[in-house]
């Protein structure tokens, strides 16, 4: 059985006095999976149109789950995207966290360099909802791979309800030797430096596989956040670890097909947990989700959708979701109802019973839970902004109009889309639907109102 330490105590103690989340709560509690590729496209999955890639093991759960074909990241990029799962709110409000926390520990943009400047640039634990949500129900909850979410010890994952950290502490590292373009350490086993030999994908699917043969019949069950780094850069392919480290003008920079090696080597370590499931007895048992935090840069492909992360075009923020629990959840099923990855963090409370701080109410929907139930979502609007330097992106949708502009060094563009004749962003309604993009920037406007920072 895993061990959990006096964290896990004062975490119990924080979330004891809350109610338990407003709905019928299963009495098969599940284990949680959940898988998150790193600037994975929603065109590099077989199960999804790729056709240059194989993904068997990925497909194989898709086929045994449900293939979400309208789903969000609540960011274009990783540190936001994570900010909105962990804390299953809209990212603005946990300040500083609209765009990736930079190489070395940078804030890039005006509320987050204030906030570096104090030695606070970071997700407060205060903040945090998922893990220790999970914990107050008696979960084991551990994060293997990469956080993003602050450098500082403060913002270590343990602090933030979880029993057991094995990952990176920034955005990305070099495969091979585990070093950022930084001189800070960045590869951490709990609160302390670790080094290993090995490819990183591969690292982080032991330590998975070993988190779940710890776990007994008659245990609590647990919660896995399975953060791979892949197919993030540095464009690094398994089996070269000969290959010198990417030099700066090079760090971001790959061929497709070392990218598709990548994803492949991230497949086959999904088959492997997927493997460690069964042979323990766990799969049935088991929710296993598996996402991107956001769309792909080049060389990745978002498939249909227009443009690339860092954008608030569909293929910055769509993003490939599946879902499998077995009897729970139908299989082969492709389901089309718009949501964002922040409703993973209420799903996942309210199927385990667990607890969210009562002054800090969710923003995300249990969306999990209707599936389960086979029931409609309710309909909502969906609002974005994403910030970097002095640029700022923001969108709306609402039903199947969208909304997107643009503000960079003075200058502003819009667009206006109809995403249910014209899912790939080809055809600007501005000038045509004058009073639609009135309405929508006025539930932007007052979305940015409501939805502030809370430092």
């Amino acid at each position: 059985m895993f061990r959990r330490g006096a964290a896990t105590i004062v975490a119990f103690i924080a979330f004891a006095s809350i109610p338990v989340c407003a709905a019928a709560v299963s009495a098969e509690r599940p284990n949680i999976v959940f898988m998150l590729a790193d600037d994975l496209g929603y065109g590099d999955l077989a199960c999804f149109g790729a056709k240059d890639v194989r993904t068997p093991h990925i497909d194989a759960l898709a086929r045994a789950g449900v293939r979400f074909t309208n789903a969000y990241a609540n960011g274009p990029e990783c540190t936001p995207s994570r900010t909105a799962i962990l804390t299953g709110r809209y990212p603005q409000r946990a300040g500083g966290m609209e765009c990736p926390i930079g190489t070395g520990n940078v804030g890039r943009y005006d509320e987050a360099v204030r906030l570096r400047e104090q030695n606070d640039l970071g997700l407060p634990p205060r903040m945090a909802a998922l893990a220790p949500g999970l914990k107050s129900a008696g979960y084991a909850t551990a994060l293997i791979g990469k956080w993003h979410m602050g450098y500082d010890l403060k913002f270590n994952p343990l602090d933030q309800g979880f029993d057991r950290f094995f990952g990176i502490l920034g955005g990305n590292v070099d495969y091979y030797r585990h070093r950022e373009l930084s001189d800070l350490p960045v590869f951490f086993r709990d609160r302390a430096p670790v080094q290993r030999k090995g490819y990183m994908t591969d690292l982080l699917r032991n330590e998975a596989i070993e988190f779940i043969r710890e776990q007994r019949a008659g245990d609590p069950p647990f919660f896995l956040l399975l953060s791979f780094t892949a197919p993030h850069f540095p464009f690094q392919p398994p089996g070269r670890p000969d290959d010198p480290m990417p030099t700066a003008a090079g760090w971001t920079k790959g061929t497709r097909e070392n990218y598709v090696a990548m994803i492949q080597n991230m497949d086959m370590a999904v088959g492997a947990v997927l493997e460690a499931l069964h042979a323990r007895g766990l799969s049935r048992n088991t929710l296993i989700v598996f996402a991107s935090d956001h769309g792909a840069m080049l060389p990745g492909s978002n498939g249909p959708w227009r443009d690339y992360k860092e954008t608030l075009f569909e293929g910055g923020i769509r993003t490939p979701v599946i879902a499998r629990w077995p009897d729970r959840i139908p299989a082969g099923r492709f389901d089309d109802r718009v949501w964002t990855l922040m409703d993973l963090t209420p799903s996942f409370l309210q199927l385990a019973g667990g607890r969210v701080p009562e002054n800090r109410p969710l923003d995300g929907h249990p969306v999990l839970v209707d599936v389960i139930h086979n029931r409609m979502t309710s309909p909502r609007d969906f609002f974005w902004r994403a910030r970097r330097g002095e640029g700022t992106w923001r969108a709306v949708r609402s039903g199947s109009l969208k909304f997107v502009s643009r503000d960079d060094a003075g200058r502003r563009q819009e667009w206006l889309f109809d995403l249910a004749e014209d899912p790939g962003e080809k055809n600007d309604l501005l000038s045509r639907q004058r009073d639609a993009a009135i309405r929508l920037r006025s539930l932007l406007a007052d979305w940015e109102n409501r939805i502030r920072s809370e430092r």
